[in-house]
């Protein structure tokens, strides 16, 4: 495939595949694709380790990261003193508490130590994302996406004069607009069938509308692409090439959690849900107790604002994977992950690398299948 977005990036098929797994990304850029690293769940010394491994795997072949820099986060994450973990209210401490035993969840801390709760909170403040955003500009990336938000202009000055395009994800045409008029060479429209952040308005809709909105500006879909007839449907609409992140959570080289890959195997595309429950924000994720519980139980406080919610779930969430993986019933109930409507599809583990093949073979038959419809 030879494409305006794989020329610019010096790819051989348009597709990128996001992955907090660095294996997965060295995967899929030795395969023809894009590997984009997610980033917020690493220190600036870990995602200098990450970049480092990364960079010797690609053998100079194009990588990405991706930052989560959030537009708007709640006032104690920009606190100058304190910790944190002490703004979380103790009526949110004692629900997790709560869930933990009504679940039979072996009790233990389940939130990391101050230090290490703030360290964490704080990479998704404007502050906190700039330690990533230059450890990663420090090495030859290809790409810089800003996950969540309208990137900051330290991310789009430090990028320019790293010679770096910035992409930014949207779920609303005005996000689009807003991202191109903040710096954004690339806008990633992602549809509310996705896993993650999602806005509300489906990729079908979504896509046209920003292509559109933004031209020429290139645009990448997103939300509900997992084969190669979705990716056909995409390039229909308009989009330069695909993002694709779900996909990759049941292949062999992802670190996704064994219960929670067992569990994605098994669940169709009504199994989703878009929560607060982990971040604060709406994220599409598997369904489960933990979903259900903070989202209807009459008890619930209901969701803290980023990011004091995603340090609590993130804290429940090691405590209850850990208990998962040792066999308590209660815990595989509770436990869930990021993941989009494509679930349903992922009914089998196979290599990132067979995944980027049986998708570009799927595309071309897709391709195929139009053309003879045009020509008959």
């Amino acid at each position: 495939m030879r494409t305006e977005i794989c020329e610019r990036f010096g790819i051989e098929f348009p597709l990128f595949a996001f992955s907090h797994c660095r294996d997965v990304v060295a995967a899929v850029t030795n395969a023809g694709g894009f590997g984009v690293l997610g980033a917020v769940a690493y220190s600036p010394e870990q995602l200098e380790r990450e970049l480092c491994w990364l960079d010797r795997q690609v053998a100079g072949r194009p990588y990405g990261v991706d930052v989560l820099v959030p537009g708007r986060i709640d006032r104690a994450a920009t606190a100058p003193r304190g910790r944190l973990i002490d703004a979380i209210p103790e009526v949110h401490r004692d629900f997790v508490t709560h869930l933990l035993s009504k679940y039979g969840v072996s009790t233990g801390r389940t939130l990391p130590p101050g230090p290490k709760a703030d360290e964490l909170g704080r990479r998704v403040t404007h502050t906190g994302a700039t330690g990533l955003i230059d450890v990663a500009l420090g090495h030859p990336i290809r790409l810089i996406a800003s996950a969540l938000g309208t990137p900051p202009p330290v991310m789009v000055e430090r990028a320019r004069t790293a010679g770096v395009p910035v992409a930014a994800l949207v779920g609303t045409v005005e996000h689009a607009r807003r991202q191109v008029a903040a710096g954004a060479d690339l806008v990633v429209a992602q549809g509310s069938e996705a896993g993650g952040h999602t806005g509300e308005v489906s990729t079908m809709v979504l896509v046209p509308q920003v292509v559109d909105a933004v031209a020429p500006v290139p645009v990448l879909a997103a939300g509900g692409i997992a084969d190669g007839r979705q990716m056909a449907a995409a390039l229909a609409l308009g989009a330069g090439g695909v993002w694709c992140g779900s996909v990759w959570l049941t292949t062999e080289e992802a670190e996704t959690a064994p219960v929670v890959k067992e569990k994605l195997l098994a669940a169709t595309s009504l199994d989703t849900v878009r929560s607060r429950s982990r971040t604060g924000k709406p994220a599409r994720q598997l369904a489960s107790a933990w979903t259900t519980e903070w989202d209807t139980a009459p008890e619930s406080p209901g969701a803290l604002p980023m990011p004091l919610q995603m340090l609590l779930a993130e804290g429940a969430m090691a405590r209850i994977g850990e208990a998962a993986e040792s066999g308590e019933p209660g815990a595989r109930e509770l436990a869930n992950y990021f993941v989009g409507q494509v679930v349903g599809q992922m009914n089998q583990v196979k290599p990132a690398r067979r995944v980027v093949h049986e998708m570009m073979e799927e595309f071309a038959a897709a391709v195929e299948r139009v053309s003879d419809i045009t020509r008959s």
